[in-house]
């Protein structure tokens, strides 16, 4: 049986999931295979659309990167630039609206699935996009004029330095876009929250069940080790945790880990060197993410590690980054620290297809992965019933897909991050 990683969402849940394993045969509309936000949020949108729907998850629902990391729910969207590129053969003049009403999309479906179903997630407003150093403004300046020009004056503010200071204790940035349209929140909380939804709606939900092959032909479906489930449609959306199709899908995404730490308790601190509990992370390549929990702890991760390698001792890590951050936390202690493999694509776009005339898959949030994954999820759940307009933009984009999948795949990120780190020094 799968024990949940010990990190500051495991202690706070606000109930454990129990669902059982896969016995037996069954038979749906769709089968998912994939606990996360993905497989769940599709889930949710079939389940209302009156579709019978089962997940099959290899260990617990939000197991994976969806209940491991940041919480921030941000409308920066992977690869926007390569999307540009790549749809507007397709779509033309539109892909800048496409894409700009991506990046909000998944805001908007958060937001109502937590009113619509009651899911308590500690769901929260107010971000910082924060300057590292100077020449960072410049980018920002431009993404704050767009925001403004598409609508989001009341919504979005240009910080100088000073101002930044008003809002966190710290020397540390230049400037900062303040958004009040993003949002932070317990993303486990979420999931499992959704995962019930799901399930009041009629939904199946087995875990402790890897899925051992999936069915293609006239008979579609997925079998573990105890049981099978026939169904008219299959979803594979395990992201970078499964091997399944190998033939088709290896060598196309790839594990970066990520720590994360959660302090003790900041009794007053917190709202020192935090007065209006905004989330915050900076414009650097590599970045650092943080934003203060419920209970007043910081939440603080950054660093990712592009070798595909857990870290041994990811609060030694990240501790200096704390306190360089934050020096009036110098030698807080630290409660939890965990590890979230996310799943990189090396274009950033994500990767939506199916492998066969009935079997779809969808991953590849390279790090933007709750508000990209609930997006997905809306996308996805039209094109398996029938509305295949958004699906097939994004199905054509071209990807580029490593020989020796892993093997090679991890060092060619690495050497890619480390480039990108240097040029970046050079700003």
């Amino acid at each position: 049986m799968t024990i949940r990683c010990n990190s500051y969402y495991t202690a706070t849940l606000n109930q454990d999931t129990d669902y059982p394993p896969l016995q037996g045969r069954h038979k749906v509309d769709v089968v998912i295979i994939g606990g996360g936000f993905t497989g769940v949020a599709t889930a949710v949108e079939l389940a209302e659309k009156g579709l019978k729907v089962a997940i099959v998850e290899s260990h617990k629902i939000g197991w994976g990167a969806t209940g491991r990391n940041g919480g921030q729910v941000t409308g920066s969207l992977s690869g926007d630039g390569a999307m540009r590129k790549q749809m507007r053969a397709k779509l033309g003049d539109d892909v800048d609206d496409f894409i700009w009403h991506l990046r909000w999309r998944g805001h908007e479906i958060i937001r109502q699935r937590v009113e619509k179903y009651a899911i308590q997630c500690d769901l929260k407003h107010g971000h910082l996009h924060a300057a590292y150093k100077p020449s960072h403004m410049v980018d920002l300046r431009k993404d704050y004029d767009e925001a403004v020009r598409r609508g989001l004056g009341d919504e979005v503010s240009l910080l100088d330095r000073n101002q930044v200071r008003d809002l966190l204790q710290s020397e540390l940035y230049h400037g900062a876009i303040k958004n009040t349209r993003n949002l932070h929140l317990h993303p486990l909380n979420l999931c499992i929250g959704e995962a019930r939804a799901a399930e009041s709606l009629g939904g199946l939900i087995f875990e402790n069940s890897e899925v051992l092959e999936i069915i293609h032909g006239d008979n579609p479906g997925v079998r573990t080790a105890h049981g099978r489930i026939d169904a008219s449609q299959v979803m594979l959306a395990g992201d970078v945790y499964h091997k399944l199709e190998p033939g088709q899908l290896k060598g196309k995404i790839f594990p970066a880990m990520g720590g994360i730490v959660t302090t003790a308790p900041l009794g007053d601190l917190a709202k020192q060197i935090n007065p209006e509990d905004l989330a915050v992370y900076d414009c650097r390549f590599v970045l650092d993410y943080y934003r203060l929990t419920a209970d007043g702890r910081l939440l603080f991760g950054g660093g990712a590690n592009y070798s595909g390698k857990d870290s041994r001792d990811i609060a030694a890590e990240l501790r200096p980054c704390i306190e360089r951050t934050f020096p009036a936390l110098k030698g807080v202690p630290i409660d939890y620290q965990w590890s979230c493999a996310m799943g990189i694509v090396i274009n950033r776009i994500p990767q939506l297809g199916k492998l066969s005339d009935n079997v779809w898959y969808c991953q590849g949030y390279s790090g933007h992965g709750i508000a990209t994954t609930h997006i997905m999820g809306e996308i996805m759940s039209r094109a398996i019933t029938g509305q295949m307009e958004q699906f097939d933009t994004f199905a054509a984009c071209q990807h580029i897909r490593v020989p020796m999948g892993d093997l090679l795949g991890n060092p060619l990120l690495a050497a890619g991050m480390w480039y990108y780190q240097m040029l970046e020094r050079l700003r």
